[in-house]
């Protein structure tokens, strides 16, 4: 697994040194254009939107939304028609990405509609409901129009709001990350909708709900592999971690958002990453907490096991990047606590959850908590901070 680890780290680093190479020498203002021209451009409002599809991953960026949704497409068409390129079978295997795309696309839009008026005094949390409520709850209650509708309107009118009084009343006046917010939100959020679903008469859970995989299952033990594909097979299981908190986790997504965010950089790398300039340090953050999370937790990963070791990569490496301004030494101890701190927080509240609600709950939670303590934290380390 360390060979693997070192590959992927190795390939990112020469993407992330490509990307600063484009960037360098070319200032520019494309974020804060794009931001100003939010009150009164439409276009500007639907590229905004579009954007949203990739702000969990901190990119923020409408290219590499389109390749995002084109390397998922193109894994959901794969995987259908039995090709073994398709990767991690999209959406760990439950057929329901289609649905899963719709119910998350609405409840984005919706979220977009109900409080996209207040892009007039700046940024706001609009992306939340994307990555939530009505994804979880098609992947608890399965297929259909009602599940769909429901978890769309569930996520738009519970997350938004309470990302945005978060941001209000608590982590802007003390200084926190706005991702501790949005992942509270998403926590609180989901929880209250599950609750809701539950006395809804026409929510009723499929008999055998599709969703992750356990996140207390023991680990089995795996059939011997050589060293080459334990490289590879750790290779891929990073890639997939940059696509998992869409709950895609397929390879040819995940590829298709990095080039996706290349093009982005290359047309104005002014515009991804909110217009700090900091994409490769924050390729280079997700890259190396992923693949130190991997390997650190691999025994749980053993013959289908699974961790979410993608729970820093969207949360603690990127949120110490933009604190420290893309610090070499902050984005490291950044990396490492994310990798060695997130999963041990998620697993054993995900476990205890109820059987009607999404484990992914214990990731989100595991999010705000671990932000809120290691950002913080770095700065308090001598000659890190």
């Amino acid at each position: 697994m360390v060979l693997g680890g070192v590959l992927v780290v190795t390939a990112f680093a020469l993407l992330a040194e490509a990307l600063s190479a484009i960037a360098r020498g070319r200032a520019g203002s494309g974020y804060d254009t794009w931001i100003a021209d939010l009150p009164r451009d439409l276009g500007a409002r639907l590229w905004w939107a579009l954007g949203d599809v990739t702000e969990p991953q901190f990119y923020k960026s409408p290219a590499a939304a389109v390749g995002l949704l084109a390397g998922a497409a193109l894994a959901w068409w794969a995987g259908r028609r039995g090709h073994r390129w398709a990767g991690q079978a999209i959406s760990y295997g439950s057929g329901l990405w289609p649905w899963v795309l719709g119910g998350a696309s609405l409840s984005l839009l919706l979220s977009n509609l109900a409080f996209g008026w207040r892009l007039e005094e700046g940024w706001q949390p609009t992306f939340v409901p994307f990555v939530c409520v009505a994804t979880a709850v098609v992947l608890v209650y399965g297929r259909g129009w009602h599940v769909l509708l429901t978890g769309a309107v569930l996520g738009a009118a519970t997350t938004t709001p309470i990302a945005m009084i978060l941001i209000d009343t608590v982590t802007g006046p003390v200084g926190l990350p706005s991702v501790v917010a949005n992942t509270a939100a998403m926590s609180v959020g989901t929880a209250m909708s599950f609750l809701l679903c539950r006395v809804l008469p026409w929510m009723r859970r499929v008999p055998a709900p599709e969703q992750a995989p356990a996140p207390d299952s023991p680990p089995i033990p795996a059939t011997r592999r050589t060293v080459l594909q334990d490289a590879m097979w750790t290779v891929r299981r990073v890639v997939t971690d940059f696509t998992e908190t869409q709950f895609y986790a397929n390879e040819l997504a995940s590829v298709g958002l990095l080039a996706g965010l290349t093009v982005a950089v290359v047309l104005d790398a002014s515009s991804p990453a909110y217009g700090t300039g900091l994409v490769p340090q924050i390729l280079l953050a997700q890259v190396l907490t992923s693949a130190i999370g991997v390997i650190l937790w691999r025994r749980h990963y053993r013959a289908g096991g699974w961790v979410p070791t993608y729970i820093s990569v969207v949360s603690v490496a990127p949120a110490t990047v933009l604190a420290y301004g893309g610090a070499l030494p902050a984005s490291l101890v950044g990396a490492v606590a994310g990798a060695v701190l997130c999963p041990a927080i998620a697993r054993p509240i995900s476990a205890r959850l109820p059987k009607d609600f999404h484990p992914f709950i214990g990731n989100t939670i595991s999010m705000a908590v671990a932000t809120s303590v290691i950002v913080p934290a770095v700065g308090l380390i001598p000659g890190v901070g």
